[in-house]
Order: C-alpha cells, then structure tokens, then sequence
C-alpha cells in the first residue's frame, strides 16, 4: 500500500492529512514532506492522521522529529484524529502526554 500525502495552509497553519500505512516504507517521503514546513513562514503544523490504519516504529519516529522540529523552529505541532489502531499505539507508547493530540480538526485549530 502506498501513502497519500495532501496539505491545506490557510492562515499559518497548514494541515497534512495521511493516508496509508505510516511504516518503514512511507516514513521517508512523510519526512520529506514534513522537512520544509518547519522552515518556511507558518505558525503551526497539523497532522491529521484519521485514514492511516497502522503505524510503525519509523512512523513514530517521523512524528517525533517533526515534534523536535517545531520546538526548535517554534512552532506548534499537533497531531488529529487518530484512527483507533495509531491511538492504540500511542496509549502501549505512553506518547499521548507528549504530543498535543485532539479528537477533531477543529479543536486543534483552536490556538495553533
């Protein structure tokens, strides 16, 4: 399965929506994807992850970098909607504390 990667930015904040597995195979091009925003003229960046069914260790690991990313550059990084299966994986990984993570998109504009 590939990965689907689409952006929408409307006033500093710009939205990724994911869809596919966020495995091994993908993570590289979601990390391709992720690098720049972090250095160009928004404020927050939103990951909504509501049609990725699985998730791996390398998944993980991009959004970590993205999460290190946006404190070095000052920005807010939030994670939305994620599917049962990724919120499964954050809740084992204990990483629900560490990323700002909200149940719909609207709520993770709220602040960015």
């Amino acid at each position: 399965m590939t990965v689907e990667l689409n952006s929408e930015e409307k006033d500093g904040v710009v939205t990724i929506s994911i869809e596919g597995e966020f495995d091994m195979a993908a993570s590289p091009k979601i990390r391709n994807f992720l690098t720049p925003l972090f250095k160009e003229n928004n404020r927050s960046v939103i990951v909504d992850l509501a049609k990725v069914p699985y998730i791996d260790s390398s998944g993980i690991a991009t959004l970590v970098e993205g999460l290190q990313w946006s404190h070095s550059s000052d920005k807010k990084f939030r994670l939305t909607q994620l599917s049962p299966a990724v919120k499964d994986v954050f809740e084992i990984a204990r990483l629900l504390t560490v990323f700002e993570v909200f149940d719909s998109h609207e709520e993770a504009l709220q602040g960015a």
